[in-house]
């Protein structure tokens, strides 16, 4: 029998010990990485109704969602997921919501838009929207139905950094600025005069919204004005629903303000008295930071701006948006940067910041000139070749008397049965199987386009290869009165473009040479000028089915969009209630499930 040493026994425990509590400290190290690093589940349970507000003093009928307007704001972190459990309790309406610059990575159907990627949600039904926001960034929501972004079915969507990164800027506080127009005429009025022969035209908005808040009729800055004939001075208490939403700050720090446009129509001009603002992100996106006086923004788009409280404290300052790019008959929305050193009630010593003349372009891109992504470890650097280019010219047109928008002159008419079903089902009777036209005619003169040419509608697709590279060159023209051309914001659902650059007249390939390759903005949203172009390049790289279209909600009613489709066949199960319409309604009918 061998020699047993007393301190055997215990060394092997002792090490077996040791190696149990190793295994175990490794598993909790584990679980805390797991915890910190897992997303988070935010349920919403929402009812969209017609109800009385006051969005400017003016008691009005308003789309709210569970009684408010605007709607709820959501706040996630990149990476979690949204889970919005939708009622329509509109009676007489259908209704979806557009996640607008969320990219719906493996969820098309959750996109919200009408024909397209879902069918409308009926009175009395309820839809789930689940999606993952897979990156910070200042967003909203909106209808996608009709005229419902007039009417008010609208709210923001802020998505913050995953736990444990940062931002490349910093700041002490935030506001987030939800911009809107507003017609004192409702939404119907507006649908049933564009679709009218002749058209009938309610005219531009009465007031402008900060926050779903404005004011007619009154000025909160009337006192500055020598004019008899001015608006009177608001009086307000600050309980109204109308009341202007206050920035409050403290001296000598540093703000985030969030700004987004819903606006249904108007282009916009941001100032701030007496201050600089520091433009930060956009559309989610991070840029170059760089200072200006004032800001551009149109519909569709966000910003991000940083505003140092280096002022006068014992003063307040006038923020002011004025209407852009169209002759202006609606006043200033007006609201108070509020130094809580002082009395939200005290009159700034100045009037608000006169916004840039309405037409002046070289102003508007001048700013847009200066939107340059930060760098290339943010922000993916652009394919320096593209696999396909399609050319959109943009006109107003005649069909059979009624005023159309118009696409390489075809206008688009949504089909009944919502594309993502009929592309990924192969039923060839839901929408038009020729391709629409990729360019437009070589004599076309976008200077000098020929008089109420007529038009076509259509509801074909572009069907892009999966993973290509395509560019778009978006080429403005006319309207039908004479030598007239409108400015454009553009909005790609379910992807960014890289912004490569800006020109006048026609494009042609000799244009190429300006593009900018080095650091172009990636963005979801962008603006054509007068009788000019911008160029687009994007990858198709998200399966589903997706619009490309005018932001100006009445030109896309009238036609100003198409449709885009990549890799559908690559989409995972969609939920039957996204295709409870049209013929694949009627194949869950008669039982044949896909």
């Amino acid at each position: 029998m061998g020699t047993r040493f007393l301190g055997e026994p215990f060394s092997r425990s002792f090490k077996g010990a040791l190696m149990v509590w190793c295994i175990l400290l490794l598993l909790i190290q584990c679980s805390l990485a797991a915890t910190s690093n897992k997303s988070s589940h935010h349920f919403y349970k929402w009812e969209v109704e017609y109800m009385y507000w006051s969005p400017d003093g003016l008691e009005n009928v308003v789309m709210g969602i569970n009684g408010k307007f605007p709607g709820p704001t959501i706040r996630a972190r990149a990476g979690d997921t949204v889970h919005v459990q939708l009622t329509n309790k509109l009676h007489t309406e259908g209704v979806v919501i557009h996640w607008h610059g969320i990219r719906q990575k493996g969820t098309p159907w959750a996109d919200g838009t009408a024909s397209i990627s879902q069918c409308p949600i009926n009175p009395g039904e309820t839809f789930d929207y689940r999606f993952t926001v897979d990156r910070a960034g200042t967003y909203f929501y909106h209808g996608h139905y009709g005229m419902q972004r007039s009417a008010g079915l609208y709210g923001s969507l802020i998505v913050d950094v995953a736990e444990g990164e940062e931002e490349p800027f910093q700041y002490d506080g935030e506001f987030d600025l939800l911009l809107s127009d507003w017609w004192h005429k409702s939404a119907h009025h507006q649908e049933v005069g564009l679709s009218s022969r002749p058209m009938r035209w309610i005219g531009e908005p009465q007031s402008l919204l900060i926050n779903g808040r404005g004011q007619y009729g009154c000025s909160l800055a009337a006192h500055y004005s020598s004019d008899n004939s001015s608006l009177s001075q608001c009086d307000i208490t600050g309980h109204e629903q109308w009341a202007p939403y206050i920035l409050r700050v403290d001296p000598n720090k540093t703000y985030r303000i969030r700004l987004s446009s819903t606006t249904a129509l108007a282009s916009l001009n941001v100032g701030i008295g007496n201050h600089k603002m520091v433009v930060v992100e956009a559309d989610g996106n991070y840029l170059q930071p760089f200072e200006t006086d004032d800001l551009d923004i149109y519909s569709g788009e966000s910003y991000s701006v940083l505003l140092k409280t280096s002022q006068d404290p014992s003063q307040n300052y006038w923020i002011s948006f004025g209407v852009r790019a169209r002759k202006p008959q609606t006043p200033q929305a007006l609201t108070l940067l509020n130094y809580r050193t002082n009395s939200a009630s005290k009159f700034p010593l100045s009037p608000p910041p006169v916004t840039p003349r309405w037409d002046d372009y070289a102003h508007s891109k001048a700013f847009t000139n200066k939107v340059k992504a930060l760098d290339h470890k943010t922000i993916p650097k652009p394919p320096s070749t593209y696999h396909r280019r399609i050319i959109l010219l943009n006109t107003q047109n005649k069909m059979d008397g009624y005023t159309k928008w118009s696409i390489n002159n075809v206008s688009l008419s949504l089909p009944a049965t919502p594309y993502l079903g009929s592309i990924r089902f192969g039923l060839k009777n839901g929408f038009d199987q020729t391709t629409p036209p990729e360019n437009f005619t070589v004599p076309y003169d976008v200077m000098k386009p020929p008089r109420n040419p007529n038009t076509t509608t259509g509801n074909g697709v572009y069907m892009l290869g999966y993973y290509s590279t395509v560019d778009v060159i978006l080429q403005n023209a006319n309207v039908l009165a004479e030598n007239v051309s409108e400015t454009h914001p553009w909005h790609l659902h379910g992807h960014d473009f890289w912004v490569l650059g800006y020109g006048e007249g026609r494009f042609t390939e000799a244009e190429e040479k300006k593009f900018n390759m080095k650091n172009p903005p990636y963005r979801n949203t962008a603006v054509i000028f007068p009788y000019g172009w911008t160029a687009l390049r994007f990858v198709a790289d998200n399966p589903g089915v997706w619009a490309f279209h005018c932001h100006i909600e009445p030109h896309l009613h009238m036609g100003m969009g198409v449709v885009l489709a990549e890799g559908v066949q690559r989409v995972p199960k969609i939920p039957n209630e996204a295709l409870s319409c049209g013929l694949t309604g009627k194949k869950f009918m008669t039982g044949n499930n896909f």
